[in-house]
C-alpha cells in the first residue's frame, strides 16, 4: 500500500512540474541595433512592443524582450553574448548587420561575427531567426547584393529560420519609414512585427 502510494505521489509530482514548465511563457528575445532598439520611437513603438502585441492577440504564452542597441555592429553581437544567454531566451531573432554595412567594414568580418553569434545560439541550443537587412542603393548593387548573400549563406549554413529582408513589406507602403531613410517608424515597426511573425509561430510550437 505504502509503494503504491509513493508511486502515486512521484507521478503527480512529475505531472505537475511538466504542466508547469509548459504554462511557463516563453522568452523571445530580439537582439539587434537601432532597428529593434526602436531608435527615434517613443516607448512602446519599437518592433518587439509590436510582435509582444501580435503574440498576445493569438493567446500564444511568449514574453518579448527587447536587447536591441543603437549603433552596435556584429562586433558588438558578439560581446553581448554572455549577458544574452544569461536570459536563457527560448528564441533570439538576430538583427544585426546595418551598422557594419553603413560603415563600409569587410564583410568578412561581418560573416565570421554573425557565424559565431549563430555557433553560440546553436550550442545552447537557442532557436535562432535571423532577420537579413539591406542597404541603402548609392553603396553599390554589387557591395549590396555580396552584403545580403551574407544573410542567406549563414541561414543555410546553420539551418535556422530566415527573414531575408525585413523591411520587405515597408518598402511601398507610406509613412512606415522615419525621416532618415533608414529607421522604421511605429507604423513600420507594427508591419516589421507582422512580417516576423509566422516564423517566430513556427519557432514556438517546435519542440
Amino acid at each position: 500500500m505504502y509503494a503504491r502510494r509513493a508511486l502515486f505521489v512521484s507521478i503527480f509530482l512529475v505531472w505537475t512540474a511538466g504542466f508547469a514548465r509548459a504554462a511557463q511563457p516563453k522568452a523571445i528575445v530580439c537582439y539587434g541595433d537601432s532597428i529593434t532598439a526602436g531608435y527615434g520611437l517613443e516607448p512602446g513603438q519599437a518592433y518587439s512592443d509590436a510582435l509582444q502585441h501580435d503574440l498576445d492577440g493569438l493567446k500564444l504564452a511568449a514574453r518579448v524582450v527587447n536587447r536591441g542597441t543603437s549603433g552596435a555592429t556584429t562586433k558588438d553581437a558578439v560581446a553581448g553574448l554572455p549577458s544574452l544567454l544569461a536570459l536563457h531566451p527560448d528564441v533570439v531573432i538576430v538583427e544585426f548587420g546595418g551598422n557594419d554595412g553603413l560603415r563600409g567594414l569587410p564583410l568578412d568580418l561581418t560573416r565570421r561575427n554573425l557565424d559565431q553569434v549563430l555557433t553560440a545560439l546553436e550550442a545552447a541550443h537557442v532557436k535562432v531567426l535571423l532577420a537579413g537587412i539591406t542597404l541603402p542603393p548609392n553603396y553599390g548593387s554589387e557591395y549590396i547584393q555580396q552584403f545580403q548573400a551574407i544573410f542567406r549563406g549563414l541561414a543555410a549554413k546553420h539551418h535556422t529560420a530566415f527573414v531575408a529582408m525585413i523591411y520587405k513589406d515597408l518598402v511601398h507602403v507610406p509613412g512606415t519609414i522615419q525621416p532618415d531613410g533608414i529607421h522604421p517608424t511605429a507604423k513600420g515597426s507594427e508591419i516589421i512585427a507582422r512580417t516576423l511573425l509566422p516564423e517566430v509561430r513556427t519557432l514556438l510550437a517546435a519542440r
